[in-house]
């Protein structure tokens, strides 16, 4: 008993671990191409959570620490999802998950939205349409479909980016609806935003000079093909006198790339919930 227990925690371990390249990531959407072949949703600003049927991870693999009352009447199918508190709200929802406590009563206000069933046979209008009915079935009121809809053209397609960040969102996804579940990063999914955006890791701070003396200036990162570069705007006065840790994972957002390969005007957008891999 003891030896299948642990040749049981292993596998688990192993699978946590491969989490980060299994989940399907997304590719640049090119905003002239036409948009007649996808389903369209909306790209939500939470903490990205998988459920593999027993438990949420996050995209790396670590655990997420759920209440049992949110995650008993989930289905036994795998899903993808976001776990999402409302437009604009991303630093909220982080705190819940990185606070790894199960007895935060935030909880209470964090949904599920789910946007992918992993390993599912057959195309994603398929499988778009068992997500609807899944969450329906189960009941639970905090798990809910991303929703999905038809764009017919690249015009209607910007019209309906403009609404969304208008409205406070970050922009949109397109997934072929012809298309079967693939892990890693994708042509078949990609996303659309008025801005460029992408991770890199916290390698040095420094120091604020003027006003900012006493703070946090500027940090300095390198992305996962070893550049550096430093990025001074975008934060907030309390994100200066608390930055990101060194070693930690940002999302910065940038306007294309200069001629020797680096972002052009850098701004931090918000520091990656905690994870034990630290990877990009």
């Amino acid at each position: 008993m003891k030896r299948i227990t642990l040749l049981l925690l292993t596998c688990l371990f192993i699978v946590a671990e491969a989490w980060g390249e299994e989940v399907v990531l997304a590719k640049k959407w090119d905003a002239g191409s036409d948009p007649a072949a996808y389903l369209v949703s909306e790209k939500l600003d939470g903490v990205r959570g998988i459920w593999d049927g027993h438990h949420l991870y996050t995209r790396n693999g670590n655990l997420i620490h759920a209440p049992h009352w949110f995650t008993a009447g989930f289905p036994t199918q795998a899903m993808d999802g976001e776990l999402w508190m409302g437009r604009g709200r991303f630093s909220e929802v982080a705190s819940v998950i990185g606070r790894g406590s199960a007895t935060d009563q935030r909880w209470h206000q964090v949904q599920y939205r789910v946007f992918e069933l992993p390993g599912m046979a057959g195309d994603f209008t398929a499988r778009s349409r068992e997500i609807v009915r899944l969450t329906t079935d189960a009941g639970v009121p905090w798990l809910l479909p991303v929703q999905q809809f038809r764009v017919k053209n690249a015009a209607g397609l910007r019209k309906k980016l403009e609404s969304v960040v208008a409205a406070g969102g970050e922009g949109l996804m397109l997934h072929r609806a012809d298309a079967p579940y693939v892990s890693g990063r994708s042509a078949l999914l990609l996303k659309y935003k008025p801005y460029d955006d992408a991770e890199a890791r916290v390698v040095a701070l420094i120091s604020g000079r003027g006003r900012l003396a006493g703070k946090t200036g500027a940090i300095e990162v390198e992305t996962k093909d070893g550049r550096r570069f430093r990025i001074g705007s975008g934060f907030s006065d309390s994100d200066r006198a608390n930055p990101p840790p060194i070693g930690s994972i940002i999302t910065y957002r940038f306007n294309g790339l200069t001629s020797s390969g680096l972002p052009r005007f850098p701004r931090f957008m918000r520091l990656r919930p905690a994870d034990k891999t630290g990877r990009l």
